[in-house]
């Protein structure tokens, strides 16, 4: 019923500057502009995901709330949501699992830019019961216009999306047997801990026990984001040339891949970019 992510929420101060960053960092421009109910907010949608920049807007409920959550928590990734064919049976499945969804929604908004309406479905899962990360599911009437690239080097897409866990037998019976995601691996390495990825669409949902004790037994965090590219040299020079601090290149976890990570320049997410190598005949 999940046929891929739609987008990821990522919360921030100052929504130009952040713009501007997504923008080096990307190298693309933004695709839609919104503000209402209490946020601006910027999108760049490439080729499998849509990243959604937002920040609180004036002083109203919601904007103290966004507010709130950023003193709380810091900047960074603060939702996702996945793409469905039907919303309102999806609601239906969530309520049989007892992940207590809102009722479905309809929602329009408007390009401020070129005047633009897209319109979709959503719904909610209670974020106590997905492990307090803070999961949504949409339908989607049109498809949202794609982020032009402002570069020869743009990133191409997500690759994973990355989600610490201190419970992955739980989180792995969320993923899989409750939300329906198919486990493409489960592999425990001394140094990174134990690695669990779901496929959802064309990239992964990678859970991720780290070696190291004393966290929070109850609640899952969105950690970080990994960006698929064309040619990971060219994109590195790019950021370099911008300011952006990055690390050599080097072999990716998974064979075939060549990875690299971005140390600032990232709204403080946790990043890396990934070059898919050719197989060999």
């Amino acid at each position: 019923m999940i046929s891929g992510l739609d987008h990821i929420v990522v919360l921030i101060e100052d929504i130009r500057v952040a713009e501007a960053t997504y923008q080096t960092l990307l190298g693309r421009s933004p695709s839609w502009r919104n503000s209402g109910e209490g946020a601006d907010r910027v999108l760049f949608t490439l080729d499998n995901v849509t990243l959604e920049l937002m920040a609180p807007a004036g002083f109203s409920v919601p904007a103290d709330r966004i507010r709130k959550v950023i003193k709380l928590w810091g900047e960074g990734l603060a939702s996702i949501c996945f793409r469905v064919t039907d919303v309102a049976k999806m609601q239906r499945r969530l309520e049989r699992l007892a992940l207590k969804p809102d009722a479905v929604a309809e929602v329009e908004s408007q390009d401020s830019v070129s005047g633009a309406l897209l319109h979709w479905k959503r719904t909610r899962a209670a974020a106590e019961l997905t492990r307090g990360v803070r999961m949504f599911f949409l339908e989607l009437t049109e498809q949202r216009p794609p982020s032009a690239p402002t570069t020869t080097t743009p990133v191409l897409g997500l690759d994973h999306v990355v989600i610490s866990t201190e419970d992955p037998e739980r989180a792995a019976a969320l993923y899989g047997a409750r939300l329906g995601l198919d486990m493409a691996l489960d592999r425990t390495h001394q140094e990174w801990g134990q690695l669990m990825f779901f496929r959802c669409g064309d990239l992964i949902v990678e859970v991720v026990r780290r070696p190291v004790a004393g966290g929070d037994q109850d609640h899952d965090k969105l950690w970080g984001l990994s960006w698929r590219v064309a040619d990971i040299e060219a994109v590195r020079t790019r950021l370099l040339s911008a300011g952006v601090e990055v690390t050599e290149v080097r072999a990716g976890r998974k064979p075939g891949t060549r990875v690299m990570s971005v140390r600032n320049g990232t709204c403080g997410i946790h990043t890396l970019m990934l070059e898919r190598l050719p197989r060999a005949a």
